[in-house]
């Protein structure tokens, strides 16, 4: 379970109060885990807690009604691996049955693009009920799992089934679900190579030439492919952002001969590179040893270019090697994308420009274009940079050279 995303719902029962024992199971097991709660809930286990023993902030109305900030529903979808929810109370299992949509929990799971597993939770003769055994069966339909409830003292003080399944039980339900959908991951046995985030080149001591690239789209594309079975080499330049999984190697580099000299060591063993470093395409001539003070009234830095990394991993790319290279363009993005998927030799280039509201270095989201080596042009409108990590992934998979 090391590394995987877990997307933790709970609903207004009084079995809640296990969810604590759940959350230090998966976090031991080394799973990342986020939660969302329904109103309701935080009347039997406090959002404190949850967010303490998950260690992430909690999910439970729509916005910060202090902040006005908004709760993205959609990104709680499209992060997660496995939506979990325990316990399921009978009045949320009919609106998830009935796709009614009224609090963040029921929007998010109306937004989940990956499996849910639930955990029913309620007395024995609701449990029983004709309409509890119909609305499970939609969840079913749904592609819902359901793991049953079991026998036992119930909070009405009455015993018989309606109880939820015990912390341990979730977690072996989980524990099967991943191994079960580990074997059919399409990128099992691929190992990727991906660059990430700016290039620093010295000028002096303190200074440097640079871009705003935040890593945010290199991370991401590493998550999708972590996703899908891979083994991720990521090399990353000076970035906020922190990726952990156990199919993850993690380089961290400042400039651009340091970043072409680990894609040297590494691009050889593997399958396919996605290039989306925005690596500088010139640095100083000459760093100078000692900070360069403002004495001066004019300062001359001489430029030379970089290493072209794209350019001599597509030179030595292989028949079965795959590479995607990545053009942010600022005007004549088509033309531009077209030449260097040629001149560089890549079987798929990701277009983007800044003339676009939203896209390019700094915003969490991004709006592009795929172009592939047989012409084939895709347009995708403005995404989360996780969803356009899918989005690139996805077709990756699905490109025959």
């Amino acid at each position: 379970m090391q590394g995987k995303r877990i997307l933790l719902g709970i609903t207004g029962g009084i079995a809640a109060y296990k969810i604590a024992f759940l959350i230090r199971i998966l976090k031991k097991r080394g799973a990342e885990v986020k939660c969302i709660m329904t109103p309701a809930s935080s009347d039997f286990i406090s959002p404190l807690v949850v967010a303490t023993l998950s260690e992430n902030p909690v999910g439970i109305e729509f916005w910060d009604k202090k902040t006005g900030v908004w709760t993205n529903h959609v990104d709680y979808g499209l992060w997660a691996d496995v939506f979990v929810v325990a316990p399921l109370t009978a009045n949320t299992l009919a609106k998830m049955a009935a796709g009614v949509c009224d609090n963040l929990f029921l929007a998010t799971y109306l937004s989940m693009k990956c499996p849910t597993i639930v955990a029913p939770a309620m007395d024995l003769d609701m449990y029983a009920h004709p309409t509890t055994h119909r609305n499970l069966d939609q969840l079913i339909r749904d592609g819902v799992t359901i793991i049953p409830a079991e026998s036992g003292q119930l909070a009405s003080g009455l015993e018989g089934e309606g109880r939820m399944a015990e912390p341990e039980t979730i977690v072996e339900a989980i524990d099967r679900f991943f191994n079960k959908t580990e074997a059919t991951k399409a990128l099992n046995g691929q190992k990727v190579l991906i660059t990430a985030g700016p290039t620093y080149e010295a000028i002096d001591p303190v200074r440097f030439i640079g871009n705003h690239s935040s890593g945010k789209m290199g991370f991401a594309l590493a998550q999708a492919c972590l996703n899908q079975g891979a083994e991720v080499v990521l090399i990353s330049g000076p970035t906020q952002e922190t990726l952990s999984h156990p199919n993850l190697t993690c380089i961290s580099i400042v400039s651009a001969e340091e970043l072409f000299a680990q894609v040297k060591e590494f691009w050889e063993t593997c399958s396919i590179g996605i290039f989306s470093a925005a690596v500088a395409d010139y640095r100083p001539e000459v760093k100078v040893d000692q900070k360069i003070k403002k004495s001066e009234e004019h300062v001359q830095l001489t430029l030379v270019k970089n290493p072209d990394v794209l350019s001599w991993a597509g030179s030595l790319k292989n028949e079965t090697q795959l590479l995607i290279g990545f053009a942010l363009e600022t005007s004549n993005l088509l033309e531009n994308a077209t030449d260097k998927l040629t001149r560089k030799n890549l079987d798929i280039i990701v277009m983007n420009t800044l003339e676009d509201e939203g896209a390019g270095f700094g915003h969490a989201t991004n709006k592009i274009a795929l172009l592939d080596a047989h012409n084939n042009f895709t347009k995708f409108e403005l995404k989360s940079k996780i969803a356009v990590a899918k989005d690139i992934v996805s077709y990756l998979i699905n490109y025959k050279k």
